[in-house]
């Protein structure tokens, strides 16, 4: 009883073995056809021809049941048309199939390149942003090292200078003098747009270029009123000693305006008493 029931069990695992064994010869005898292997190298670079199955012939008759049907007269026309065309390999050289790999490739490489470019311009982009905004501006290096200094006199010029020295003259005459005649307030309005011009340059957003023109046009513009303020101020004190002097010869030249009748030697010894404890 024994012996039956291992006979019972052994069966159905030999019966098993035998299928596995018999699929797995059809399945590799399938695999490597040839002319399944021929139609694959047909499909990609090796070789364009080796068109099985063959013909064979019998006094000069078509045998081959297989070649008549897939070659054959039998066949259907574009299996005809298909074995005496020309090559069409997919993966030859200049096939199809291998124009599109070059063609993903250079569409690969464009691809690389422009994303560079992209990181560049967003890096780029990044940094410009940097000196875009007010709020860094103080901590670019042109101007640490240029305008900061060029532009102090203007930052520390008084806003609404009221007196001589507030504008920098060294006579109050020059001063009063621009005052009557109006020339303060043309300088006072210079001096305002000066002033915007510079407040505007370093808390407005704008491009770093842009910025830096602002800052040399106003950097031009203050060396200018500086210059004319000195000029007003040079040629102030140059006029006021010219009308001292014109005043002083007056004075002098009074002194003999009433001596028109003299004679000669009464207008030497009035000189000479005007003049006896100059010299």
């Amino acid at each position: 009883m024994k012996s039956k029931s291992i006979l019972k069990r052994m069966i159905p695992a030999v019966f098993l073995a035998c299928s596995c064994s018999i699929f797995g010869q059809f399945t590799v005898k399938r695999l490597y056809d040839p002319s399944i292997v021929a139609q694959e190298k047909r499909m990609v670079y090796a070789k364009w021809g080796d068109w099985r199955p063959y013909p064979k012939y019998f006094l000069g008759v078509q045998t081959n049941f297989a070649y008549a049907t897939v070659w054959g007269m039998w066949a259907p026309s574009r299996n005809r048309d298909y074995k005496n065309g020309s090559d069409i390999r997919p993966l030859k050289a200049n096939g199809l199939e291998t124009q599109r790999y070059a063609l993903v490739e250079s569409q690969r490489q464009e691809a690389e390149k422009i994303k560079k470019e992209a990181d560049t311009i967003h890096k780029r982009s990044v940094q410009d942003f940097a000196h875009w905004t007010s709020a860094t501006v103080s901590a670019d290096p042109l101007w640490l090292l240029y305008y900061n200094r060029m532009l102090k006199p203007l930052r520390e010029f008084p806003d609404n200078p009221q007196n001589a020295q507030d504008w920098g003259f060294e006579r109050d005459e020059t001063y009063q003098t621009l005052l009557s005649t109006g020339g303060i307030d043309i300088l006072k309005e210079r001096l305002d747009l000066l002033k915007d011009k510079y407040k505007i340059s370093r808390t407005t957003e704008m491009p770093r270029g842009k910025r830096f023109l602002m800052y040399h046009e106003t950097l031009i513009g203050w060396r200018k009123l500086s210059a004319e303020i000195r000029s007003y101020d040079l040629k102030g004190g140059l006029a006021l000693d010219y009308f001292k002097l014109l005043e002083k010869l007056k004075n002098t030249s009074s002194l003999f305006s009433d001596k028109t009748f003299q004679t000669d030697k009464e207008i030497a010894e009035d000189v000479m008493m005007h003049y006896k404890h100059q010299f």
